[in-house]
């Protein structure tokens, strides 16, 4: 199966609230049980990404 791949640029702030929010939803699975492999997953992938400086050009 071909899996399409997609880029995602945030800022740094960006970055700290989808880790503090897959953290929040990780912490509340394990409280009822449930499995954390999707989300030990998603983390272990932004923690590798590559961080790559992008120049933002605003237009009118």
């Amino acid at each position: 199966m071909n899996n399409p791949k997609y880029h995602l640029y945030m800022n740094h702030e960006a970055y700290r609230e989808i880790i503090n929010a897959l953290v929040d939803k990780k912490n509340d699975l394990i409280a009822t049980g449930h499995y954390t492999d999707a989300i030990d997953e998603i983390l272990i992938q932004l923690s590798r990404a590559k961080q790559k400086k992008v120049k933002v050009v605003y237009t009118s």
